[in-house]
């Protein structure tokens, strides 16, 4: 069985999904192969994406499609780019209706097997703290973390620390007019640059 599958079979948090207010069944989306050379490092899925097997196929995945620059059929690309979330499931909702953050266990358990798998990528592209905390090791808070871009990038392989998409940020974002001006722009060239180079 390949790693894929395996992640695809996995029910480790079956009883712990079964206890949130949604009291869904794990449905984990695995969406990379080991010729990627770009990684999108998400959180975890969300409800809509829970039902389409897909990820980001929700308005979140709008906007970061737009901040990418990418169409729908590159963006899908799993030879190119590999979407890895910190969850592979949608975590559920708590008695409030709030998000439930992504299980340990599931980073425990899948994400160096993941990375090993992966291997050389070129551009890491983590979004939400739960995934520039893993990717970078840093404890600093995300204003502070994404301010700091230009740091990051020159590392190799590249990386950008992106807020979370969601619809909830939008405040973020009015408050931080640089992140739209002058990261996503410088962003989108090493995006292209690294496709261009990929089969």
């Amino acid at each position: 069985m390949s790693l894929t599958q395996e992640i695809r079979a996995c029910r480790l948090c079956t009883d712990r999904f079964a206890a949130t207010a949604t009291a869904h069944t794990p449905r984990p989306v695995v969406w990379f192969r080991p010729s990627a050379r770009i990684l999108i490092a998400g959180q975890a899925p969300g409800a809509r994406v829970h039902d389409s097997g897909r990820p980001f196929t929700d308005p979140s995945g709008d906007r970061l499609r737009a901040w990418l620059g990418l169409d729908e059929e590159t963006f899908y690309d799993r030879d190119r780019i590999a979407i890895v979330p910190m969850g592979f499931c949608f975590p559920g909702y708590d008695a409030k209706g709030a998000d439930i953050p992504p299980p340990r266990l599931c980073r425990e358990t899948w994400h160096d097997q993941v990375m090993t798998a992966l291997g050389e990528v070129d551009l890491i592209l983590p979004v939400g703290l739960h995934a520039i905390r893993y990717h970078l090791g840093v404890k600093t808070a995300l204003t502070e973390t994404v301010r700091n871009w230009r740091d990051w990038r020159n590392h190799a392989p590249r990386v950008f620390p992106l807020p979370h998409p969601s619809w909830r940020n939008t405040g973020w974002l009015k408050k931080n007019p640089w992140f739209e001006a002058e990261l996503l722009p410088e962003l989108r060239v090493c995006l292209r640059a690294s496709l261009k180079d990929l089969p």
